[in-house]
């Protein structure tokens, strides 16, 4: 175990559910959380670099289980939560879990971990976004640095919510992502907001000039463009010919790819078209 404090910390879980664990073990050893009267654990999908497909990164994502529905998402669940407290309850108990399932994991050796945030928390917290994440970071020992923020998309009448938000995670150390619609947005938020990821969905990758354009601007500012929802071989192709017109390589993550799994991938790199 590469983290002591962590190891201790898990030592001390249940090794199964009951009445007054919030966390425990399964069998496995995998961490799992309850919300309500629901069980979640995390699963976690490669981000790969598109023309090695070497493994960059993994993305967080929570799955639940309970009597009344299987496979319940953290997306759902944030939908049905009754108040923006236990929106921000529940967003952060996904976050520790994600954080416990990855780095407690011999394969998460130098790969980052994205994390999502519900774009109900935006705004559901009052202030020092990140803070409460730090703490417990830190008192694992986990390595803050490794940790990416994904950012939900955002209209044009959140732009001084979004540079709030992402000036508190900059303040705490950590690195984030932003989800674009167009190449132009995102073009437009590296020079704002400078995030570390520029996110872009796959589906929709259509101006190639325009994305390898984004794939420049980002890289010059020492970010990268993460293709995300490459979901057929088709879109592979597609960001491969994107790839060809720009200086720098994207990263891209979908199930032409990888499918999510609580066991995470080996570092050797796959064909990744």
């Amino acid at each position: 175990m590469r983290y002591p404090i962590l190891n201790q910390y898990l030592a001390g879980l249940v090794q199964r559910a009951d009445a007054s664990s919030s966390l425990w073990l399964d069998a496995s050893g995998r961490a799992h959380g309850r919300f309500f009267n629901c069980t979640m654990t995390s699963v976690f999908q490669p981000v790969r670099i598109l023309d090695s497909g070497s493994l960059a990164a993994c993305e967080g994502l929570a799955r639940g289980v309970s009597a009344e529905d299987e496979g319940l998402s953290l997306w759902r669940l944030l939908e049905h939560a009754a108040s923006d407290d236990e929106s921000v309850e529940l967003d952060r108990l996904c976050r520790m879990l994600h954080a416990i399932n990855f780095f407690r994991q011999a394969d998460s050796a130098h790969v980052d971990l994205h994390l999502n945030v519900h774009g109900r928390l935006l705004s559901a917290v009052s202030s020092n976004h990140g803070f409460a994440f730090r703490r417990i970071l830190d008192a694992l020992e986990l390595p803050l640095a490794r940790i990416v923020l994904q950012l939900p998309a955002t209209v044009p009448q959140q732009t001084w919510l979004l540079n709030y938000v992402a000036d508190n995670y900059r303040r705490n150390g950590f690195r984030f992502a932003v989800t674009v619609a167009s190449a132009q947005e995102g073009i437009a938020l590296v020079e704002r907001v400078r995030p570390a990821i520029v996110r872009v969905d796959a589906r929709l990758a259509r101006d190639w000039e325009a994305l390898a354009r984004l794939i420049d601007v980002a890289g010059d500012a020492g970010g990268r463009v993460l293709f995300h929802h490459a979901e057929r071989p088709e879109a592979l192709t597609a960001l491969h010919g994107i790839a060809a017109l720009a200086s720098w390589v994207p990263l891209v993550q979908g199930h032409a790819l990888d499918l999510p799994r609580a066991v995470l991938p080996g570092v050797v790199a796959r064909a990744a078209a």
